[in-house]
């Protein structure tokens, strides 16, 4: 997965669906890595995946497994999986305030492939300062995300069931679909593990560097479109753009937005990195 990377112009052929970045762009900032590392955590986590996951999800007694996975990456630390702290010195002036000013856009994000089969993926994402990967979903995925280290805003939606959709007057958004917000906060390591499920825990997210950052992934089952596990972009309206009090269940309005599907955004960049963390015996 993302063994070929292009420029993020094609939905079919980005983020998580080798998805890539634009081969005319080739960024000065460099992935740290300690090649030295022995942990065997990866060893462990992939061997508890294996026996967790199935190609359509969780096993059995889901609960019990949920909380050992967790449990297990609450433990890791750059070091487990061959990378090295950055600091925001290292961040080149990719920030927005940096002595660059390099805009969002031109920032590469990191992706790390560890390891991937039928029933789970295990992967990094590297990020400089003010990346951010949009607002995103996981159908019928479990998804589990530990910041390794540094500091970064999740923002998390979940659909409102029965689906409530309506009819908009803008032509680059022709339907919208009410969603609730679940999280809305930053996370900075050492924090605990975030999990989200097929329909709830915040099963469409976004995430943006405060910091350079990096984030593990285990997302199970893996994306595939020819299953229906197709990852699809959108963006996001206040409530009142659309909306009337009589949709809101519970909770105020500015707990909900209203979400329209998008292409994969033109300024959507990734390149590959090379795992160098400890072997994963399969």
């Amino acid at each position: 997965m993302f063994s070929n990377f292009l420029k993020a112009t094609d939905k079919a052929m980005v983020f998580l669906q080798k998805k890539a970045v634009s081969p005319l762009y080739i960024p000065k900032q460099k992935l740290h890595v300690a090649m030295n590392s022995t942990s065997p955590k990866v060893q462990l986590l992939h061997d508890l995946c294996k026996n967790t996951f199935t190609p359509s999800g969780l096993s059995s007694a889901p609960s019990q497994h949920i909380h050992k996975l967790c449990s297990l990456l609450d433990t890791f630390g750059p070091a487990d999986v061959g990378l090295k702290e950055e600091s925001p010195d290292d961040d080149q002036g990719h920030g927005f305030f940096g002595l660059n000013r390099v805009a969002r856009w031109a920032q590469p994000i990191t992706y790390v492939d560890i390891h991937e089969c039928d029933s789970f993926t295990m992967c990094i994402f590297c990020f400089p300062t003010s990346s951010v990967i949009p607002l995103h979903d996981h159908p019928g995925m479990t998804v589990f995300s530990k910041v390794l280290y540094g500091s970064m805003h999740v923002k998390a939606y979940d659909w409102v069931e029965p689906a409530c959709i309506k009819e908009s007057r803008e032509p680059t958004c022709p339907q919208v679909r009410l969603a609730r917000l679940v999280v809305d906060k930053v996370l900075t390591a050492p924090c605990g593990t975030s999990v989200l499920y097929p329909k709830s825990g915040g099963n469409l997210h976004c995430f943006t560097a405060v910091t350079p950052c990096a984030v593990f992934d285990v997302l199970a089952p893996p994306y595939r479109e020819d299953l229906g596990r197709k990852c699809t972009y959108y963006i996001d309206y206040p409530y009142s753009t659309f909306g009337n009090e009589a949709q809101i269940s519970k909770g105020k309005e500015e707990d909900y937005a209203w979400l329209a599907e998008i292409e994969t955004p033109d300024d959507l960049y990734m390149r590959p990195g090379v795992y160098v963390g400890p072997a994963i015996q399969v």
